[in-house]
């Protein structure tokens, strides 16, 4: 059993943060452009429409979980009309970013931490409210006039406390879509904390919330009050920052710019199933194009690609192969073409005939500033410049046309391997040609 210790008030300290969350993201981007899909059962499917990745309220209170797959849902569809969706990535980007473009309004200080979460540091900014709750009233009032999007506002003096808020808000109806924990007293937190899952604490997992449970932490009030030092023998540092967030004592900064990857990944199943080597080398090519972008765009290069290929492993019935393998190369670079070329000989290396393949996927290693690359001896770095100047403009052209407006041939034009989405709704914010049309009679 833990060990208890007087909590220190909140209110003692000076730093304030609000968390923004939208509710049931990519459902509600959907119904921003369908209204007809209000309080209606909707989920929306993972990459070849095989998961559920979000589902409505209306989906969840069927029993619907997350990561169900679709066919098992089949008979829970026909009976009550779930209507499920391709995802629309593009889309959900694009409302992502300007939903964010909006709380930058109301601080200067804000942590993108998700595509539909984001972290605001509201230090200082209380003498231009009534309250913090006016002020989340107004973001949630905002959000939803100039965007469409239902979101919950939790505040309070840590971020972890914060997140908590947020669940609160979402939870119970009495707060309107906004809980200030700041506002609250020590009495009403205690009564309010008795009675949340230790659970429901942002960092503490399935496997540690059983842990906590088995040692009498059943509540969030139990693991605010245990002791720093009992927390830490226990569970470790980590566990015990938890503890002092959770009693108010700020330990996690605002993180305002995002510490570059030390790995990034571009992989997809297929739509169908692929047998010749061309298909994985367009797949592949595609892939390594796509990570590379996102290298280029925190300002990175690689020193290595990893190349993995494999079958259907839930095809019990087909002959099963997995295998990869990692590609040096001479000089880190971010570079398509130089990436693209190393790929494809690693592809070579490792395909075999006479298999049904359903995914492949590039890994983009070593990864270090492209500020701070080191030249070899016979390199004047020409070379680097023209490459660079030529990914600069494939990627200007990419963001203003849209992805895949110009790519290396080695990609090349939407075959059969490219992921299924039968029943993806338009890209409505950035594409033209899918812009709704309004007819007036």
């Amino acid at each position: 059993m833990a060990i208890l210790h007087t909590a220190p008030s909140t209110s003692a300290t000076r730093q304030l943060f609000a968390l923004v969350d939208v509710n049931n993201f990519y459902v509600s981007c959907e119904r921003v452009f369908n209204p007809r899909l209000e309080h209606r059962p909707v989920v929306v499917l993972s990459n070849n429409d095989g998961c559920a990745v979000a589902r409505s309220a209306e989906v969840k209170a069927l029993g619907v979980t997350m990561g169900m797959p679709w066919f098992q849902m089949q008979d829970l569809a026909r009976k009550h009309g779930i209507i499920a969706l391709s995802s629309n990535y593009t889309l959900y980007g694009d409302m992502s970013n300007r939903a964010m473009t909006i709380l930058r309004d109301y601080s200067p200080h804000i942590e993108v931490y998700s595509i539909d979460e984001s972290f605001l540091d509201l230090n200082g900014l209380a003498g231009h409210w009534d309250s913090m709750t006016a002020m989340g009233q107004s973001i949630r009032h905002r959000l939803r006039q100039w965007t469409g999007l239902p979101v919950c506002v939790g505040i309070a003096p840590s971020k972890t406390l914060a997140k908590l808020a947020n669940h609160v808000a979402k939870k119970r109806t009495e707060f309107d879509s906004v809980c200030d924990f700041a506002a609250m007293t020590e009495s009403e937190l205690d009564t309010l904390f008795a009675t949340i899952d230790v659970g429901e604490v942002w960092g503490v997992g399935g496997r540690i919330s059983a842990r906590l449970r088995a040692m009498g932490v059943k509540t969030v009030k139990a693991l605010r009050d245990a002791s720093p030092a009992w927390l830490r023998a226990h569970f470790g540092v980590v566990m015990e920052r938890t503890g002092n967030e959770l009693r108010g004592i700020s330990c996690m900064k605002m993180e305002e710019v995002s510490s570059p990857k030390k790995q990034i990944m571009s992989s997809r199943s297929f739509g169908t199933m692929v047998t010749t080597l061309d298909e994985l080398a367009e797949a592949v090519a595609t892939y390594v194009a796509r990570a590379s972008e996102k290298l280029r765009q925190q300002g990175s290069v690689c020193g290595a690609i990893h190349v993995f290929i494999r079958t259907n492993p839930f095809r019990e019935r087909d002959l099963q192969y997995s295998n990869g393998i990692v590609i040096p190369l001479p000089n880190p670079s971010n570079d398509s073409t130089m990436l693209t070329k190393a790929a494809l000989f690693g592809l070579g290396q490792i395909f075999r005939e006479g298999y049904l393949y359903k995914k492949a996927g590039v890994m983009l290693m070593a990864l270090t500033d492209a500020k701070k690359r080191q030249g070899t001896l016979f390199d004047d770095g020409a070379g680097d410049v023209r490459a660079a100047n030529l990914m600069g403009v494939v990627d200007a052209l990419n963001r203003q046309y849209g992805r895949d407006a110009v790519q290396l041939g080695a990609a090349g034009i939407q075959g059969s391997w490219a992921t299924c989405a039968d029943n993806r709704t338009p890209k409505y914010t950035t594409s033209w040609d899918e812009v709704p049309n309004v007819w007036a009679r």
